[in-house]
């Protein structure tokens, strides 16, 4: 079996004369002539071959697969006398959005090409498009029991509930090809997980292989992501693929903006009045310009003062500014769809709603507002713009502090290097297996192999252990302990283990088509004093991630967090205290591990060059290599150069990881400069607070940010830091982890996920609907019964789901092994009353709720001007600096 990489190219005439004479009339007709990628892809589609395709949005990759499948069809038509029975084309995206575009997008083609063929003098039955959602209403669902369409237009959920629709499944049966799209958006999240098994249960209904044919934009690596979309044969070798790489066809025009001169000194006002100028720059001198934020709080704040500045010009009607998230209604997301396809709008803000492939007309540029956290965002980002491959996507990334500006020079520079960051496909997720497996005993009765043969199919649960899998069969059936009866979980399937097979039972209809779906319900947690009294409310997102003496700001107060039980925190003030968590947290992108080490090496070829050339020179490499403006490059040469300079020339890097103390008054503050990503460091910040606790028999409050984190410890007590930090052991980081947070409200809450999508809790049971309040409550004695079972599998996939989703451990193990081995350095600094320049924003990242904007600029300012008086008085050579 291969997997390929299509390297070569069709000509024109080669992609054109294999389709039907009206299908290449009506094509050349609208289009003149195919795209690169439409070149490359309409004859492998037409010759039935699975294929991955791999292309920024508006180079035409959707078409060019679909005018070989409408071309394929018309060819049975005009060979038979008869179009195919039954659903011939199964067409999977995440979005319900996309899915009602599709279908535009695909009726304007066929009516074109029966047109067309008219004109020829032939006549064409049109082919059959419906759209199977949620939204679908009953009536609509039963006239396509009776007249099924052709191309079956619907979301992986759907997919799934349709695979057990008694009459509906029939007409599945037919299928030949199945089309995902966004599969980038796919594979790397648990809906990927649970579509991979629909596609071999799909495969075995139909009887037959299908031809699959994926549709990506930019993403890497392409081999691991066309062995998701293929999956393996029965003798578990890799199934034939090909893949079209036409990932970098269309031109990008990147530049990184710094709105003010000196980012170091200038206050608030003047940074947000720079950005805005900026803002106001670009939207005036372009027909539509696409803003993206990384929060929706901030998209929101960004429309409002567009608004005011161009309410107060006149120049352009605020009418024309639009906001586009994920809170608003799918009416008033539509009602601005329309006017943005419609050339109506001239800015629209949005946070990531807009990353994906909805049709969004023209966009003349694209504006970053501060870092996108990861090259493929960037690439998938600026691609909006331009919205045909002969155009340039042209993007700008305005900064907003010193560290942005670092970062987004770096992610720029590889954007149009084209070296973009691994994709992340989650591995044997259990609570998905669990739901595949009621499904699948409601189609029939099955073997035990039979169904473990097809999961491995798939490239999600293809190294899936056979303990695994009959674990989760035994958890099914109500065999795993005696907690069932009287905490009130049934089984949901039958199990004969000396048979060798597995079935369902006569309940369980009802509940797999009532709690399918991976998606968790969320739901506002309310805040209480230990003496009772309500506070507010805070986000279930931001709730998980806190621990114990966690300080977080609530209306405008900081709170101590003491406790949770189901949808109810319990909390004593705390004013006065610095905050650990900031509430914007769970909001945030978090910087990829790829992108983070690429940071650390930029940091410390630039420190390397500032030794050995003069800083105008390191000035001019950087304008004319990362095409910078001069006054960006100083900033960076200056921001290394004073880290330099006060740490006597210890740069935090790829290869240095830099464990600096500060002191305050009553505290000591331990910076660990990690610059390994958010999520690798939550894993690092974790094992390295636990590892001090043990030794000082202390409380730690961790802040943990993309560059670092800091552990704060009451007092000052001696440690030997270093020695620490090496000490964790690489082999057991996971048990040490699972430890860790075996108390944690992050375990009780992705409990209750994984919980409800193994059906081990039902959100719906016939009439009654539970609330996640009582689902919480619910999950949480639960999990005290389980918690003893060894290896249990709902428990077990909550384990794996917070270490490697929610967490990387395994790129927090690789960084500890890189410290074993001495690829990476480990250094000491301090104790300082005054923190390192790259220590400031670790530092000020907690005070950034308690205080406004502009006191926490203030703060910065301040910490820099210590800094510079230090670099200038002689007293700094009484530094403990050790390795």
């Amino acid at each position: 079996m291969t997997i390929s990489v299509f390297n070569g190219d069709f000509t024109v005439a080669e992609a054109m004369d294999g389709l039907r004479p009206y299908v290449k009339e009506w094509f050349t007709r609208k289009y003149r002539e195919p795209t690169p990628v439409q070149r490359k892809t309409i004859p492998l589609v037409k010759e039935g071959f699975n294929i991955l395709v791999s292309s920024p949005t508006g180079t035409g990759k959707t078409l060019a697969v679909f005018l070989g499948i409408i071309d394929n069809i018309y060819k049975q038509y005009e060979e038979t006398g008869k179009m195919p029975e039954g659903i011939y084309v199964v067409y999977v995206s995440p979005l319900r959005a996309l899915n009602n575009d599709m279908r535009k997008n695909l009726l304007d083609p066929i009516e074109g090409i029966v047109n067309e063929a008219r004109r020829m003098g032939l006549e064409l039955p049109p082919i059959k498009i419906a759209v199977r959602t949620s939204d679908t209403t009953q009536s609509e669902k039963q006239r396509m029991n009776r007249d099924p369409p052709h191309i079956l237009i619907t979301t992986p959920e759907s997919l799934a509930i349709s695979l057990n629709a008694p009459k509906f499944r029939e007409k599945l049966a037919n299928t030949r090809i199945l089309v995902v799209d966004e599969i980038h958006e796919l594979a790397s999240s648990k809906r990927g997980s649970h579509l991979a098994v629909s596609i071999e249960r799909l495969e075995n209904l139909a009887g037959r292989p299908l031809q699959r044919i994926g549709l990506s934009a930019t993403i890497s690596p392409l081999e691991e992501v066309v062995l998701f979309l293929a999956g393996y044969n029965d003798k578990g070798e890799p199934r034939d693929c090909i893949i079209v790489d036409a990932r970098f066809d269309k031109k990008m025009d990147i530049r990184v903006v710094s709105p003010i001169r000196d980012l170091a000194r200038a206050s608030a006002e003047e940074i947000n009045e720079s950005i805005y100028g900026e803002l106001k720059k670009i939207i005036s001198r372009h027909r539509t310009t696409l803003v993206f934020t990384n929060t929706r709080s901030a998209t929101e704040r960004v429309v409002f003062k567009l608004r005011k500045i161009f309410e107060k010009e006149g120049v352009i009607d605020i009418d024309d500014i639009e906001a586009h998230h994920s809170s608003l209604s799918r009416d008033t997301r539509i009602e601005i769809e329309n006017k943005l396809k419609n050339g109506e709008l001239r800015a629209i803000v949005s946070s990531t709603s807009l990353e994906l492939g909805i049709d969004i007309g023209y966009i003349d540029i694209v504006v970053l507002l501060s870092s996108p956290k990861s090259v493929t965002r960037l690439l998938q980002r600026i691609g909006r713009a331009g919205h045909h491959i002969r155009e340039v996507s042209k993007g700008r990334i305005i900064v907003v502090d010193r560290d942005d500006l670092l970062e987004c020079t770096v992610l720029s520079k590889l954007a149009l290097e084209r070296k973009i960051d691994r994709i992340r496909i989650p591995r044997n997720p259990l609570d998905v297996l669990a739901q595949h497996i009621v499904g699948m005993a409601l189609e029939r009765k099955w073997r035990i192999n039979e169904a473990y043969s097809l999961v491995k199919r798939t490239y999600t649960f293809h190294d899936l252990s056979y303990d695994d899998f009959l674990s989760t069969l035994r958890y099914l059936a109500g065999q795993l302990g005696d907690f069932y009866e009287y905490q009130r979980v049934y089984s949901k399937i039958w199990l004969d283990e000396e048979e060798g097979v597995f079935g369902r039972k006569k309940s369980t209809r009802m509940i797999y088509y009532q709690n399918i779906g991976v998606i968790p319900d969320e739901s506002k947690v309310h805040v209480f004093t230990v003496d009772n009294k309500y506070v507010g409310d805070l986000e279930e997102g931001f709730v998980e991630y806190l621990s114990q003496g966690d300080l977080f700001v609530l209306g405008g107060r900081v709170y101590e967090y003491l406790y949770s039980r189901g949808l109810k925190v319990v909390v004593k003030p705390a004013d006065g205290q610095r905050p650990t968590v900031p509430s914007w947290f769970s909001e945030m992108l978090p910087l990829s591990y790829d992108s983070a080490r690429e940071v650390g090496c930029f940091r410390r070829v630039i420190a390397e060059m500032l030794d050995e050339k003069d800083r105008e020179e390191v000035v001019e490499y950087l304008v004319k290599e990362y095409k910078l403006q001069k006054h960006a490059a100083e900033t960076i040469c200056d921001y290394i150069m004073d880290q330099k300079l006060y740490t006597k020339g210890l740069v935090p890097s790829d290869k240095l990881i830099l464990i600096e103390i500060y002191d305050e008054p009553t505290r000591r503050n331990i910076i660990v400069h990690s610059i390994f990503g958010r999520k690798a460091n939550d894993a690092l910040a974790r094992l390295y607070a636990y590892t001090v606790g043990q030794r000082l028999g202390v409380n730690i409050r961790l802040t943990v940010t993309d560059n670092g984190f800091m552990l704060t410890i009451p007092g000052h007590p001696q440690g030997k830091w270093v020695e620490w930090f090496k000490s964790i052991p690489p082999d057991q980081a996971w048990d040490m982890l699972e430890r860790i947070i075996r108390r944690t409200d992050l375990l009780k809450r992705r409990f209750r996920h994984t919980a409800v999508r193994s059906f081990m809790l039902l959100r719906k049971y016939r009439d009654t609907e539970k609330s996640v309040n009582r689902l919480q409550v619910n999950a949480e004695e639960l999990l005290k019964a389980v918690e003893e079972i060894q290896g249990f599998p709902v428990l077990k996939e909550t384990y794996r789901e917070i270490l490697m989703d929610y967490m990387h451990i395994d790129e927090a193990i690789e960084v500890l092994s890189m410290v074993r081995n001495g690829e990476i350095e480990v250094a000491l600094l301090g104790p300082l009353d005054v923190p390192s320049p790259f220590a400031h924003s670790i530092v000020v990242h907690g005070y950034s709720d308690v205080v406004l904007m502009e006191d926490m600029r203030r703060m910065l300012i301040r910490l820099h001007e210590l800094v510079k008086e230090r670099l200038s008085s002689s007293n700094m050579d009484t530094w403990n600096t050790v390795n």
